[in-house]
């Protein structure tokens, strides 16, 4: 099993868009189910694989994957084991791969979120280290 993250496409050989079920063909049972039912959104059920340090969110009537939060240290990112790097190491990597637009924000619970809107995908700091990598379509 890669982790590597595809930027827009997904994990590995997990691709936005897959149903429940195919990803649990290829990622087995996930330790934890949730489903979370809201009047505003659509209706999302969240799998939660803590043994590979992530969580999966499918969305819809029919719940297709449409964002992946991780946090395992074998991830990798455009080659490179995402989870090694510091905040400026990660903007560089980025910067270098042609993804320009950031956005930073200091978080009320603490943390640090450095978001490239063109990618869709944030990360999140606590001082220098990386702690997760949350990314979607």
């Amino acid at each position: 099993m890669t982790l590597d993250i595809k930027i827009r496409e997904g994990l590995g050989e997990l691709k936005f868009g897959m149903p429940v079920e195919e990803v649990s063909a290829l990622w087995g049972q996930a330790g934890e189910v949730e489903s979370i039912d809201s009047p505003c959104d659509e209706p999302t059920t969240v799998l939660h694989y803590d043994n590979l340090g992530a969580t999966l969110f499918f969305e819809g009537e029919n719940p297709c994957l449409q964002c992946i939060d991780i946090h395992n240290i074998d991830c990798r990112l455009f080659g490179q084991r995402v989870f090694d790097l510091d905040e400026v190491a990660v903007v560089r990597l980025m910067v270098s791969n042609q993804y320009f637009e950031q956005d930073v924000e200091n978080e009320d619970w603490g943390e640090r979120r450095v978001s490239f809107s063109e990618g869709n995908i944030d990360f999140f700091f606590e001082g220098r280290t990386l702690l997760s990598v949350v990314f979607g379509r």
